[in-house]
C-alpha cells in the first residue's frame, strides 16, 4: 500500500490531499497566500515565490496531521500550479522579483507583438508555432510576461538566468536543483504557454524571437532543462524541504503541470471528452488522438494532461470572478442573488451578458474587452444580472466548442470541474441546455485528486493514468437538456455569436446588431408566458 500527497497551487491558496491507494482519501489542509494588486494599474497582479513555499509547509503539515499519518510514510509528492505565471531568477534560481500571476495582464503590448512578429516572420511566410496556439499569442503567457520584464527591469537584466513556469520552479525547489541545466520544464506549461512543440525543435527559433525584439536574444538558450510529460520525474526531494514539510527525503517528485490540465484528470477525462474546469475562470481541456490546429485556442500539444494524448485547452478569463463582481456591487452574495433568480427559466431575463469583464481568451484572445449587457429596463435586479451572466459564460463555451467541433476535435462528454459546479445545480442544467449535450459533474471532491493520481504513477501503484482513473475518481451526477429550454437557448446563441464577433473583433465587417434587442424582447416574453 502506498501513501502520497498531491498538491493544487491556486489563485489565492495552496491544496494539499492526502490519500492512501485502498482507504481513499485520507485528509486534506488548505494554506492561504496574498495577491498582490495595484489601485493604479488594474492589470498587475503578483505573487511571492517565498508566501507560496511557507504556504506549502504549512498546509502539508496540517494536511499529516489531519490524516492521522506519519509524514515519513509519504511514497511521493506531485503538484500543479496555476499558469502561465512566470519568475524571472538569477544565479542558483533565486527570484530577482515576483511571479508574474497568470490574471496579470501587463504584457498586452507585448503579445500583440508577438503576435505581428509571428504572422510576418520569414517574409510572410509566418512561424508556425503561432497557429498551434490559436493563432493569437496572449498577455498571460510566457513570451509576452518574460519580454515586459526585460523591458520594465533594465537593472536586474545582468543578473537573469532563465525563467520559469511556477510548476517547473516548485519542483525545481525541493528538489534542491540550483543548475539551470537541470530544471524539469513542463511540457504542459511550455507546450500551451511558450510555443515548445518537437515539430519545429522546441522553441521558437533565435531568429523569430530577436524579430520580435533583441531583448529577446540568447533567450532561447536560457529557457534550458530537461523538458518531459508527468510520466517522468522531475527529481527527488532534498533533505532540506523533507525536514522543512515532514516527509522523507529522496521521495519521487513527477514533473508537474497546470492546475486545469490536472483537475481534468481528476474529473476522469477520457479521449473525446471536454472539461469545463469552473472556478474564478474557466479552463477548458479537451483530449484528442491527434494534433489538430483549432484557430483561437491556448494550445494543441502532444502529452499535456494525459501523456499518451493530445491535449486541447481554451477557457475564459472570468466566470466566477464575474458572479462576485456583480453580488459584490449589489451588496449581496453569489449564492443570495442565485436563490433570488432561482425561478428564472432559459431568457426570462431578457437580457444578453457577454461575460468580457476580465477580457476573452478564446477565442478572440483579446484582453482589451470589457463586460456587455443588452437589454436592461428600468425593473432589472442583480438576481437578473447573475442568471443572465451564468447564461453568458454557457453560451461563450458554446461558441469555444464549435470552434472546437468545426476544426477537427469531436467532444463526446462534457463534465463541469471545479468548485463552482459543485455548488450550483442550476448552473450545469444551464449549461446542459445551452450546450444541447449532457452534462456530468464528480460527485465526490476532486479537488488534487489530478495530483494525487500522478503522484500515485511515479510510487508505482498503478500502471496507467486510466487505471488510476477507475480506481480513484468518483462517479458523476448528470444534468440532461431540456428541449424547451434548449430551444430558447438556440435562439439566445444566434443572438450572442453575432454580439460576440461584431463587438469583439477588431477588424469586423459592418454587422446589423438591430435585431437583438427587440428578439431578447420577444423571447423575454414566451419564457414567462411558459413558466
Amino acid at each position: 500500500m502506498s501513501v502520497v500527497a498531491g498538491v493544487d497551487f491556486g489563485t489565492l491558496s495552496v491544496r494539499i490531499a492526502i490519500f492512501d491507494k485502498d482507504r481513499g482519501k485520507l485528509g486534506s489542509a488548505v494554506a492561504e497566500y496574498p495577491l498582490h494588486s495595484s489601485a493604479s494599474d488594474p492589470h498587475l497582479k503578483t505573487q511571492s515565490h517565498d508566501d507560496q513555499m511557507n504556504a506549502l509547509i504549512s498546509a502539508m503539515r496540517d494536511a499529516v496531521k489531519v490524516s492521522g499519518i506519519d509524514g515519513r510514510q509519504i511514497k511521493s509528492i506531485a503538484l500543479d500550479t496555476t499558469g502561465s505565471s512566470v519568475i524571472p531568477v538569477g544565479e542558483n534560481l533565486v527570484p530577482l522579483g515576483e511571479y508574474y500571476l497568470w490574471c496579470d495582464h501587463r504584457a498586452a503590448g507585448e503579445a500583440a507583438e508577438i503576435t505581428r512578429a509571428a504572422h510576418v516572420f520569414q517574409g510572410g511566410t509566418g512561424f508556425e508555432g503561432i497557429a498551434w496556439c490559436g493563432g493569437v499569442y496572449s498577455s498571460e503567457w510566457g513570451w509576452s510576461k518574460l519580454l515586459h520584464w526585460l523591458r520594465h527591469n533594465p537593472g536586474l537584466r545582468p543578473k537573469f538566468v532563465t525563467a520559469l513556469e511556477h510548476c517547473d520552479m516548485v519542483a525545481a525547489t525541493l528538489c534542491g536543483i540550483t543548475d539551470p541545466n537541470q530544471i524539469p520544464r513542463s511540457i504542459c506549461a511550455m507546450g500551451h504557454k511558450w510555443m515548445w512543440n518537437p515539430l519545429w525543435g522546441g522553441l521558437p527559433p533565435e531568429e523569430f524571437l530577436v524579430a520580435v525584439d533583441p531583448l529577446l536574444a540568447g533567450m532561447r538558450d536560457k529557457i534550458c532543462g530537461q523538458y518531459n510529460t508527468s510520466d517522468k520525474i522531475a527529481g527527488y526531494l532534498s533533505p532540506n524541504w523533507a525536514e522543512a514539510l515532514g516527509l522523507s527525503a529522496g521521495i519521487p517528485i513527477p514533473v508537474g503541470a497546470f492546475d486545469a490540465h490536472w483537475d481534468a484528470l481528476g474529473a476522469n477525462i477520457r479521449l473525446g471528452d471536454v472539461v469545463n474546469v469552473i472556478g474564478t475562470s474557466t479552463c477548458i481541456i479537451g483530449l484528442s488522438d491527434r494534433q489538430t490546429l483549432v484557430p483561437g485556442v491556448c494550445g494543441v500539444v502532444p502529452g499535456s494532461v494525459d501523456p499518451a494524448q493530445v491535449g486541447i485547452e481554451a477557457g475564459m478569463s472570468a466566470v466566477g470572478d464575474v458572479f462576485a463582481a456583480i453580488a459584490r456591487r449589489a451588496g449581496a452574495t453569489v449564492a443570495a442573488l442565485s436563490e433570488a433568480g432561482a425561478h428564472l427559466h432559459a431568457g426570462q431575463t431578457g437580457l444578453l451578458r457577454l461575460t468580457w469583464d476580465n477580457g476573452d481568451r478564446t477565442v478572440l484572445v483579446n484582453p482589451a474587452l470589457g463586460g456587455v449587457t443588452f437589454g436592461w429596463n428600468l425593473h432589472h435586479t442583480a438576481a437578473d444580472e447573475l442568471h443572465a451572466a451564468v447564461e453568458g459564460s454557457a453560451l461563450h463555451t458554446r461558441i469555444i466548442f464549435d470552434r472546437m467541433e468545426e476544426n477537427g476535435a469531436p467532444i463526446h462528454r462534457v463534465i463541469n470541474g471545479g468548485g463552482i459546479p459543485k455548488r450550483n445545480a442550476r448552473l450545469n442544467q444551464i449549461y446542459a441546455n445551452v450546450l444541447r449535450k449532457p452534462v456530468l459533474v464528480p460527485e465526490g471532491d476532486v479537488t488534487s485528486l489530478g495530483s494525487v493520481i500522478v503522484a500515485f504513477l511515479a510510487a508505482g501503484d498503478f500502471k496507467s493514468i486510466e487505471e488510476a482513473q477507475d480506481a480513484l475518481c468518483p462517479p458523476f451526477r448528470t444534468f440532461t437538456p431540456e428541449p424547451a429550454e434548449a430551444a430558447r437557448y438556440d435562439r439566445l446563441f444566434k443572438l450572442f455569436r453575432d454580439a460576440y464577433f461584431a463587438l469583439g473583433t477588431a477588424d469586423a465587417k459592418p454587422a446589423s446588431l438591430g435585431h437583438i434587442l427587440p428578439e431578447l424582447q420577444a423571447i423575454r416574453r414566451e419564457a414567462a408566458a411558459a413558466n
